[in-house]
């Protein structure tokens, strides 16, 4: 269960419903996780800066379990991830910047209990 929150300063014309199922999508098989279990969450037109500069960014934090607790998924995750971003919303690699979170079942809350016990 994948929890993505999306922080840029890029209008939120950029981010149409098509494009936000695209996201979903590539997210899911990048992380290999069921798109049905996937949350997104994106804030746009946020003033924002990476790197001292203002210019269009991203900012995504990704928390998940089992999948985002080695640098080597991380790599992997972060390439896919990054190739998606690029391409579709214009920027460069260095205007995008992704923390991974790692989340043990018992962090999550679901249905009055944790996923620990789903």
């Amino acid at each position: 269960m994948p929890f993505i929150n999306v922080e840029t300063n890029l209008p939120k014309s950029k981010f149409p419903e098509d494009l936000l199922k695209r996201l979903c999508t590539t997210l899911a098989a990048a992380l290999g996780k069921p798109e049905d279990r996937m949350n997104l969450v994106v804030k746009t037109d946020l003033p924002m800066m990476i790197a001292g500069s203002s210019s269009p960014c991203l900012l995504m934090s990704l928390s998940a379990i089992g999948v985002t607790d080695t640098a080597e998924k991380n790599k992997e995750h972060s390439a896919k991830i990054f190739q998606f971003l690029t391409k579709e919303l214009g920027l460069s690699d260095d205007r995008i910047l992704i923390l991974f979170y790692p989340l043990e079942p018992s962090q999550i809350g679901k249905k009055g209990t944790v996923m620990s016990f789903l």
